[in-house]
């Protein structure tokens, strides 16, 4: 497996919990896509239901100070959508308790495909979050991945969050992609007055350039296409993000 080094960070101070999920897709007899491993570990479960793995949250947060890692792996020829049952709520520590983080190290091996759509992340008010995604791609792999972030809850600004994914295909970097927001000084040159923000990865595919108020199709080396989309809320993000997809060709 082909490994790219994360940015370093503060990392969480270790007052909090720490955990290690897992899960691994293989191609079985017929064609047919097995879960051959599927390792739930304190708040990041795992339930397989509907020919996906979704992820149930087993507890609250990440809280600050929590250590969060999920390892999926997609073998040569598997499909594997990994989805959540709900929004994730990012939530402040108590006092000293340090960043939360999250770290998704995705592996997809020749002929593999990968569906990464899970529910919205909520960046609460006080909350300081790191999320780190690494996918690394065979050449002849593919990777849907959409991530969307809501800043704060209602009526409340958000918190730190920082967002990492880097991604590689065949050995060669294709996406190398980063997001911060500060509580105390929310990038209004990048955001504007949105309180939602997201991007979808499609490897594989092609589109032409386009822009509109709130949402950007961006066509990368590789080959693949980047979507990006700013809104007021949730439920207009996803429109974006679903009109941006809508341009792409695979």
């Amino acid at each position: 497996m082909t490994s790219v080094r994360l940015p370093s960070y503060a990392a969480a101070t270790g007052t909090g919990f720490t955990a290690r999920a897992a899960v691994r897709a293989e191609r079985g007899p017929g064609g047919r896509t097995r879960i051959t491993r599927l390792r739930s570990d304190g708040p990041l479960a795992l339930r397989e239901a509907d020919g996906a793995v979704y992820l149930v949250g087993a507890g609250a947060g990440p809280l600050g100070g929590d250590d969060l890692e999920l390892t999926v792996e997609v073998g040569p020829g598997a499909r594997l959508d990994v989805r959540s049952a709900a929004a994730t709520l990012v939530l402040p520590g108590r006092r000293g308790a340090g960043a939360s983080r999250l770290v998704v190290r995705a592996d997809v091996a020749a002929g593999g495909r990968l569906a990464f759509t899970p529910e919205p992340v909520i960046a609460a008010a006080g909350c300081d979050h790191l999320a780190l995604a690494e996918a690394t791609l065979a050449e002849g792999a593919d990777l849907v991945w959409r991530e969307e972030i809501i800043l704060g809850r209602h009526g409340e600004p958000p918190g730190r969050y920082t967002g990492r994914f880097d991604v590689t295909v065949g050995g060669t970097p294709l996406l190398r992609h980063e997001l911060r927001i500060d509580e105390d000084a929310p990038s209004g040159a990048v955001l504007g007055d949105a309180r939602a923000v997201g991007t979808l990865l499609v490897t594989g595919a092609t589109a032409d350039p386009y822009a509109e108020e709130g949402l950007a199709v961006l066509p990368l080396a590789g080959p693949g296409v980047l979507v990006t989309a700013l809104a007021a809320d949730a439920v207009r993000l996803r429109e974006r993000l679903a009109a941006g997809r809508r341009r792409v060709s695979c």
